[in-house]
């Protein structure tokens, strides 16, 4: 991602501004939608935050500059017909000014049956070890949960080399679902992960 972005999209259809979506980098929830210009666009790239121009103060504005909630840019797209941006960028707090995570009502996950399995597994957690075997993993300590995650790494491997797609899809979900519960098991989520998947590649 360059500077040269700011030269490619076609700021006449808006006359000069172009709408800027910004989706959360981790979960892919959508936060919030506001508007760009190229002083907004050359601040959110120079500084790594992600800056609009309000409409209604007729100004240049970095998100949180007031509440301290700024939005650290991880990526920029721009669309076909190069007039609207797509912005990823890590929340440091409520997007909305409401104080909700994000503008828009009943904003999802972008993984909602894993982040579903996530609260499962932590509702499970305490259940009986004799009836759960969720429990019963948390019950044995994560020696036994690593065990199941290298077990399930090598059978999903072993899947692969074997050339059967079905096998292999249900293997790696077994191996998902344990890996899952190893991270729960250390207070560690999927959304941690991500993190550690996006801090690998800041923006440049």
């Amino acid at each position: 991602m360059s500077g040269g972005i700011v030269d490619r999209i076609d700021w006449n259809k808006g006359d000069g501004l172009a709408p800027l979506i910004v989706q959360h980098a981790h979960d892919g929830r959508v936060l919030m939608l506001g508007y760009t210009d190229r002083e907004a666009l050359a601040a959110t790239l120079a500084s790594g935050q992600v800056h609009f121009h309000s409409r209604s103060r007729g100004r240049l504005w970095k998100k949180g500059e007031t509440s301290g909630h700024v939005l650290q840019l991880v990526s920029l797209a721009l669309d076909c017909d190069r007039d609207t941006l797509l912005c990823q960028a890590v929340p440091a707090g409520p997007t909305c000014h409401t104080g909700a995570a994000s503008c828009f009502d009943g904003g999802g996950d972008a993984h909602p049956w894993l982040n579903r399995l996530e609260a499962l597994i932590d509702t499970r957690r305490s259940a009986d070890p004799q009836t759960s075997y969720v429990a019963g993993l948390f019950a044995r300590g994560p020696k036994r949960q690593a065990q199941k995650v290298g077990e399930e790494g090598v059978e999903t491997a072993l899947a692969a080399v074997g050339g059967d797609r079905d096998e292999l899809r249900a293997e790696a979900a077994d191996l998902v679902f344990h890996l899952l519960v190893l991270l729960r098991g250390r207070d560690l989520t999927l959304a941690d992960v991500v993190a550690e998947l996006a801090a690998r590649h800041p923006p440049r």
